[in-house]
Order: C-alpha cells, then sequence, then structure tokens
C-alpha cells in the first residue's frame, strides 16, 4: 500500500504453506535467507477487504542470513513496536502491532 509502512510478507501462492511463503517474500523483499524451523508464529489478525477476509499472519524470525536491504520498497527500517503506532500503516496491520507490544517485555529467544 503506498506510503503506508508495512510488515515483510505477502501473498500464499496456491499449494504453499504460510511459512514457507514468509520465507520466499524476505527473499523476495529483503534479500535474506531464512531457513523454516527459524520462522515461528506468533499470531494472526484478520480483516474485510475488497468484498473478501483478508487473513494476516504475524511469525518471528529467530535468524537469517544476509544483510536486509528493502528490494521492492524505497526504504527499510527496524522500529520498536512501541515506536510502530507513530507510523502510518494499513488497518489491518493495527492489531499486529498491539501483539508485538505485548511481545516486547518478554524474553523472545527463550523457548516456551
Amino acid at each position: 500500500m503506498a506510503g503506508l509502512w508495512e510488515f515483510p510478507g505477502g501473498k500464499v501462492e496456491p499449494g504453499e504453506a504460510p511459512d514457507a511463503a514468509l520465507v520466499r517474500e524476505l527473499a523476495e523483499e529483503l534479500a535474506v535467507e531464512v531457513a523454516l524451523p527459524d520462522v515461528q508464529p506468533i499470531t494472526f489478525t484478520a480483516a474485510p477487504l475488497a468484498g473478501r477476509q483478508l487473513l494476516l499472519l504475524l511469525y518471528r524470525v529467530v535468524a537469517w542470513r544476509g544483510e536486509p536491504r528493502p528490494v521492492e520498497s524505497p526504504e527499510l527500517r527496524w522500529v520498536a513496536p512501541a515506536d510502530m503506532a507513530d507510523l502510518p500503516m494499513p488497518p489491518a496491520d493495527v492489531p499486529l502491532v498491539a501483539a508485538l507490544g505485548a511481545w516486547s517485555g518478554k524474553d523472545l529467544h527463550a523457548d516456551g
């Protein structure tokens, strides 16, 4: 969505698992290589969009190879969850920001 900050990711192709889609999208959008075991689900949200239901899945990626760079966007920025509320984002992403805020106080590298 032009002019808005979005999380990396995109559409799941037919026959593709959502986590595999994220791995593919991260390679396409950020030029990084991610192994499937390093993709861990956090939460999801749903929103209506153009007469259909949009399902957004939020994952954390615990490791990757390469230096992230904006391949398909003009800019890339690392932002703390507490600072994301100040960014113009698609309305469907807002619940994901809240979920990240809840996670920000946790040790994201701990198992369980």
